[in-house]
């Protein structure tokens, strides 16, 4: 038995409140599954289990706000699995002498009993496989030695009842439930289907194996909100999202104004504990963009629109490369001591549309191509506005960039986020007067800044730094 405890999800998190569960007791659940949605105060991140074994209880409510390291939900092994390894309870019985009646009460939690599965021959990937399809392995047929059921066997009995469901009559009772269990949807699709009043027989699922998703559900409500003459527009999009979140057992609900103003606080905690631990110093180099661009712009004309670059892309890429060769950048700085890191988890600081920033992380940037950095980027982005960021996306940053170039913003210095110990800032790509070999001509430019930490560096190595990203960007094609 494990407990799954509430995670820190950055350095500043103290608590979090559980807002939504997306997954029910008895779940098998295995390691990296997504199990609750945790607001930090600073944005709604999805958090994964570390554990793998079945749901068995929550420990808090929806709502609840808990202490970092609570345990919020209980996790066990399977009756299966309980049973499969007595010669454990031997070295227990000092300490639990009735230790052997403990799988009893767990037992009629599971949808089958242990006793109904001694017949049936399966090896325990095979189980975690049927338990994540939502195959009861006692209806197949196994063909392997003895009887044995196989992963093929379990495959073909997942991709049977889904291919026969659109021949069968509504009006066939006896089949009816059976096929309801195998059809495979997300936690938080039979939710909203549930609140939207969708019947999932009737939604085509695009999501892996046919699995029926939160977008598959809201889809087939705009679809069957047009049959009924509506017009497609914006007010088409109000009863499919006015739903979700007026659900007051979502536990998602707060006044924008609150949220907005408990993000703030966050965020203003944060900053000045940096600025009152960490040592700043501050430096800014203009950076020659011309090749860079020229390369990006015939580069793009060989993509089609959505395949195309951007020029943030080979600055994030530039900055990625070059903290691997200036590990003093790349790190953090915990109890008294800096730990430089091996891979490049870059920080993107995000403007959120409610207010405030986060700042996620393109894990492992440095090995990342151009066109794989654009794809997560993206991701991330859309993640990060959407509140459904995970644990690791906003945990490991190990430098942070803020891009303020856009919004006609010429230079920024930003503020370390503890406890890392740089953040390089960009500006806007602008055309400026430039003058080489005694000729004065225009390139294209952008201004870029460091915010680095005085107990792990100095000037000499952010300089060093800030030149690396420079000649890296002189030969994009090698990014």
């Amino acid at each position: 038995m494990a407990e799954f405890r509430m995670p820190s999800l950055g350095a500043d998190m103290e608590h979090g409140k559980v807002v939504e569960w997306l997954v029910k007791p008895g779940d098998y659940i295995h390691k990296g599954d997504l199990v609750a949605a945790v607001d930090t105060d600073k944005t709604v991140m999805d958090i994964e289990s570390f554990e793998e074994g079945v749901l068995a209880e929550f420990l808090v409510e929806i709502g609840d706000t808990v202490s970092v390291g609570t345990p919020i939900a209980r996790i066990t092994a399977t009756p299966a699995e309980q049973m499969s390894a007595p010669q454990a309870a031997p070295r227990d019985l000092e300490a639990l002498p009735a230790v052997r009646l403990a799988p009893a009460p767990s037992v009629p939690k599971m949808a089958s009993p242990p006793t109904s599965k001694r017949g049936v021959r399966v090896s325990p990937p095979v189980r975690h496989l049927a338990h994540a399809l939502g195959v009861d392995v006692e209806s197949v047929r196994g063909s392997g030695p003895n009887g044995e059921v196989s992963r093929a066997d379990v495959e073909t009995a997942v991709k049977g009842p889904v291919s026969e469901m659109p021949s069968t009559s509504p009006t066939a009772v006896g089949g009816g439930p059976a096929r309801e269990q195998r059809l495979r949807s997300s936690p938080l699709a039979r939710r909203v289907a549930a609140q939207l009043g969708i019947d999932l027989k009737d939604v085509q699922g695009t999501g892996r194996e046919g699995a029926i998703t939160e977008l598959d559900v809201r889809r087939a409500l705009g679809m069957a909100s047009g049959m009924r003459g509506e017009a497609w527009g914006p007010a088409q999009v109000q009863p499919v999202e006015a739903p979700i979140e007026a659900a007051p057992q979502s536990g998602r609900k707060e006044p924008a104004a609150d949220k907005a103003s408990t993000l703030r606080q966050a965020i203003g905690s944060l900053m000045s504990r940096s600025k009152k631990e960490i040592p700043h110093y501050y430096l800014a180099g203009t950076l020659n963009l011309d090749t860079a661009m020229a390369w990006m712009q015939s580069e793009n004309q060989r993509r089609s629109v959505s395949a195309r670059l951007v020029p943030s892309a080979l600055l994030l890429k530039a900055t990625a490369l070059a903290a691997t060769e200036t590990p003093e950048m790349n790190g953090y700085f915990t109890r008294g001591a800096f730990h430089p890191s091996s891979s490049v988890h870059l920080g993107v600081a995000v403007a959120l549309r409610q207010g405030g920033l986060v700042a996620p992380a393109l894990r492992d940037a440095e090995m990342l191509t151009l066109d794989e950095l654009m794809v997560q980027l993206r991701a991330l982005v859309s993640r990060a506005r959407a509140g459904r960021l995970q644990r690791a996306e906003m945990a490991d940053p190990t430098i942070t960039v803020t891009n303020l170039g856009d919004l006609g913003v010429e230079s920024v210095y930003g503020v370390i986020y503890p406890p890392q110990v740089a953040m390089v800032g960009f500006g806007k790509i602008l055309e400026q007067p430039w003058a080489h070999n005694g000729m004065l001509g225009v390139r294209q430019a952008v201004t870029a800044t460091l915010s680095a930490d005085h107990r792990v560096s100095d000037g000499l190595r952010g300089a060093r730094f800030l030149s690396r990203i420079d000649e890296l960007l002189q030969t994009p094609e090698e990014l």
